[in-house]
Formats: structure tokens, sequence, C-alpha cells
């Protein structure tokens, strides 16, 4: 691997050639109120996240698990697109972004105009049964539950990126969780991939596809940990393709990268369409980058 570059010119003449596929992750909505892992604002979590396996087999687990999640989610539902959102959508529609993979569930790249989007571990607004697969919104579902659960009055201190949240035992002891309307009596799941399951096959292969086929990686606000998004980073440097990283902190793909910048990507991603010519729009309305933020300063 050849030396590592660090600057905003570098990144934007990269990008203006076009071709380019990017990998986002919950780093790309941190301003958008929605807190990461890893990153610098980023929550650790105090439980084992929910798995598969426990979440079908375990009625308890499971009725704690809808309990965060009906109260994670009224933060997933308010959240709405940033200006990286924005900027990633107008780059789209310059034509210099080929393609989108989103290791987040948040739907917050299609919310800012982006096309095509693969979400590769799926949607939160999205419920699907588990028994006939019959699939309903996030919103009718919550409808639901708050209806089965009128005097359900507890605060979340803190929200995941995947809408789970952390409430004590006492807290969800007479949660009520409410079965699909279709079949009557299916188990209803978010349409999210947990711990524990597998990337749809076909999902994947559109990816490495979508990779193969592209003349950069641009890696949007992911620290890599896990190998679900990272293997695109490696396939990428197997085939020579550039993979250039833009992330707030160190990433477990740093050693493949061929450029990297580390700025907040609320600033930087536009500062960067305004560079290369993308007609992004901000919320209010604006098309350039924020007062203050200059390549320069990337």
């Amino acid at each position: 691997m050849g030396e590592v570059t660090e600057t905003f010119d570098e990144l934007a003449a990269r990008v203006a050639a076009g071709g380019v596929v990017v990998l986002s992750g919950a780093g790309l909505s941190t301003e958008s109120g929605i807190p990461d892992y890893r990153g610098p604002s980023g929550v650790a979590r105090r439980h084992t996240p929910m798995t598969y396996q426990t979440f079908t087999a375990d009625a308890v687990a499971r009725r704690r698990y809808w309990a965060r999640s009906h109260l994670g989610w009224r933060t997933i539902a308010r959240a709405a697109p940033n200006d990286g959102h924005r900027a990633v959508a107008g780059l789209q529609a310059a034509g210099l972004v080929d393609g989108i993979v989103t290791q987040n569930v948040d739907g917050l790249h299609t919310a800012a105009g982006a096309a095509g989007v693969v979400e590769l571990h799926g949607r939160l607004d999205e419920v699907v049964c588990l028994d006939c697969g019959n699939r309903t919104s996030r919103e009718e579902l919550d409808r639901r539950l708050r209806e089965a659960n009128p005097g359900f009055d507890a605060a979340a201190a803190a929200v995941n990126p995947d809408g789970d949240v952390e409430l004590d035992d006492a807290q969800v002891a007479g949660f009520r969780v409410v079965d699909c309307t279709f079949c009557g009596t299916g188990v209803l799941k978010p349409d999210v991939v947990f711990f524990g399951e597998t990337v749809p096959a076909q999902r994947v292969s559109r990816c490495f596809a979508m990779v193969g086929a592209a003349r950069a990686l641009l890696v949007l606000g992911s620290s890599l940990t896990v190998m679900s998004g990272r293997r695109f980073v490696l396939r990428a440097a197997k085939l020579g393709i550039p993979v250039l990283i833009a992330n707030q902190g160190p990433t477990r793909g740093d050693g493949y990268a061929t450029l990297r910048v580390d700025a907040p990507l609320g600033r930087l991603l536009p500062a960067l369409a305004d560079a290369v010519g993308a007609p992004w729009r901000g919320q209010d309305g604006a098309g350039v980058a924020p007062v203050g933020v200059a390549p320069a300063a990337l």
C-alpha cells in the first residue's frame, strides 16, 4: 500500500472523476441526532445486542426488545437528513456517485433524495412477520403498541443507532407485545439484520458487483469494525480500486486506504459537493458550504 494522502483537494479530485461508490455508516447520521457506537459522539452499549436466535426463541427477551425499541423508534422517526446526506444525494444527482451502500437502518439517504440505496442491514421503518412474511410500516406498529400500552411512560436515557435504548427490567415488566394482524399469531420483527443473522446473499452480491465496477470506494462515517461493511473495503483493495475514507477517528480499514480525511461529515460533504459542482441543497435551501468552512480548513 502506498503513502496515504489526507488532503481535501485530493479527495475532491478523485470524486470529480466520477465512478464513486459510497459505503456509509453511523457516523454520517450523528448530526441528525442519532449517535454512533464508536465515534466522537458515540454511546457505549451496556447490554448485549439482541440476537436473532434470542429474539425468536425467548418471549421475555422479545418483550424487552420491543419495549426498548418502542421508545427508541421515536428518536429515529423524528430524525431528518443532515447536510451530509443531502450532499451525497447531490453527488449522485451530478453523476459522480454511481451507487450508495449504507450500513445504517435509518432511511436518511433516501429521505435526502438519493436513489437506489442498498440498505445492507435493512430499515427500521418496516416490520415483517416471521410466520407469514407480511410487511407493514413501523408507524402502524407504533400506533398499535401505543394502544396496547396506554400507561407505558418509561423514558429513554440514550438511543443507539439501531433504535435500541437502555431500560431496566422493572420498566418493561408490563409491556404488551402485539402479533401480526394479517395471520393473527405471527411474531413481528423490524426488517433489519440482527446479530447472528446474515445479510441476504443477493444483497451482498449486488454490493460486491457495485464495488467491483467502481472507480473508487468512498467510506463515510464508518469505523469498519464489523466485517459486514469492511468486506467491501477488502474487496476494493484486492481489486486495486482506491479506497477513500472520510471519518472522525481511526477505522479498521485505514491500512487499505489510498486517502483519508478526518473531519465532521456535515461540513466536509457539503464543501466537497460545492468543490465538484454538485447541486446539493441544505435545510435552508443554500447550496454552499456553511459559513467558515473552506476546503483548506478540512
